[in-house]
């Protein structure tokens, strides 16, 4: 491959952190590619009114119930959807930027893109290799009436969901979620404990046990009644920090709760998480598929918080299902369970153990591989049984 264009859409963080992660791995091979917003094609006002919708829709009820709209309608109209007529519309906007930037292969981790690039297929405007990268555990609505050359979703074990979809079967490639790199390796917990106290968090004291809280690149959640719950808790003995993205309401208003709680450190957008899963004993989170993937990458103990209806509900299922985090949306059930993965190493080991079976580092690898057509390595227990079988 000489160059890859990577298509993303800003609704939400999650499928841009998978954009990057393949996009590092690509420009560290030394693979040309670029990273496009794809609603940009049309313009920038268009995208930006998408992704204020979207962050509404999630902030209220209504995610919840378009949602459910979508999947009824994907599972019952015969012929193609409004979202699949909207996306045609700027097709040919896009196949031009394909052609006069002179990309080998599409990588597509929206759905929007996604269906724009089975028009033009499907239509015979272009034969260029493309493939759809999923960031959720688990098929999401109108995908069916896609029509790319692979797949790749983020594990063996939603095959039948994704066949039972309308997706082929022999274009699923269960090689899991991309990541970046940095939640590939890990430092000793004392280490980045230490590297937090001087450069995050002066003064934290490094003998407690320290809680991680995301609440993702929009600040969603009751973070504030999960802050009281677990000070009520662990009196205080604990520490708990908080990312609180780019939503600069939420900081402030922490801040100035907790003024008088030394044991609270609100933080707000970072680019350090890594090394804060690194340093930390749980995660708390609600269930992304990206934050998900990363802290299984991680190997550090996983509470899922009260998800955004839809994928994220999905997520959480398959997650608490495979042992791989404990999935509530009692605040004070959650700060139990953390406390237990705390004090309990039977536990805490079952969890990680469970997530090292399940995760997978090989993701960007095998997608370029895929596209290439070069042989496949997956390292994690579920994936390399399905890489066996595929084989024979």
């Amino acid at each position: 491959m000489k160059k890859i264009l990577i298509l993303s859409c800003n609704t939400g963080e999650g499928h841009n952190s998978a954009a990057r992660a393949i996009d590092g791995f690509l420009k560290a091979k030394n693979i040309e590619c670029e990273v496009l917003d794809t609603l940009s094609i049309v313009g920038a006002a268009v995208s930006k009114s998408v992704s204020d919708l979207y962050l509404y829709s999630t902030r209220t009820n209504l995610f919840k119930y378009l949602y459910k709209i979508g999947g009824a309608v994907s599972d019952s109209i015969k012929t193609k959807s409004i979202i699949y007529a909207w996306n045609w519309m700027y097709s040919e906007k896009l196949l031009s930027y394909i052609n006069s930037g002179g990309y080998d292969a599409v990588i597509c981790v929206h759905l929007f893109p996604a269906e724009a690039m089975t028009s033009l297929k499907a239509s015979g405007k272009t034969d260029i290799p493309a493939i759809f990268v999923m960031t959720d555990y688990t098929c999401i609505p109108f995908l069916d009436e896609t029509s790319l050359d692979g797949y790749v979703i983020p594990h063996e074990h939603l095959i039948e969901e994704f066949a039972g979809c309308g997706i082929p079967r022999e274009k699923l490639y269960p090689f899991g979620i991309p990541v970046d790199s940095r939640f590939l390796t890990s430092s000793p917990k004392s280490a980045a404990r230490k590297e937090v106290a001087q450069t995050l968090i002066p003064g934290i004291p490094k003998e407690h046990n320290w809680f991680l809280v995301m609440t993702g690149s929009m600040g969603f959640g009751n973070t504030h009644g999960l802050i009281n719950e677990i000070t009520r808790q662990t009196g205080g003995n604990t520490e708990t920090i908080v990312i609180c993205g780019r939503n600069e309401d939420m900081l402030a208003r922490i801040r100035k709760d907790n003024a008088g709680n030394p044991s609270v450190h609100p933080i707000g957008f970072t680019d350090k998480i890594p090394l804060l899963m690194d340093a930390c004993d749980v995660l708390f989170t609600k269930p992304g598929g990206i934050s998900s993937t990363e802290a299984i990458q991680k190997h550090i103990p996983l509470i899922h918080t009260a998800p955004i209806p839809g994928c994220e509900t999905r997520n959480a299922e398959f997650f608490h299902y495979h042992g791989m985090s404990y999935s509530s949306t009692d605040m004070a059930q959650q700060v139990r369970t953390a406390i237990r993965l705390c004090k309990d190493t039977e536990y805490r080991n079952k969890m990680t153990c469970a997530q090292t079976a399940n995760a997978n580092p090989d993701t960007c690898k095998n997608i370029i591989s895929l596209l290439e057509g070069a042989p496949l390595q997956v390292t994690s227990d579920a994936n390399a049984a399905w890489l066996r079988n595929a084989m024979l």
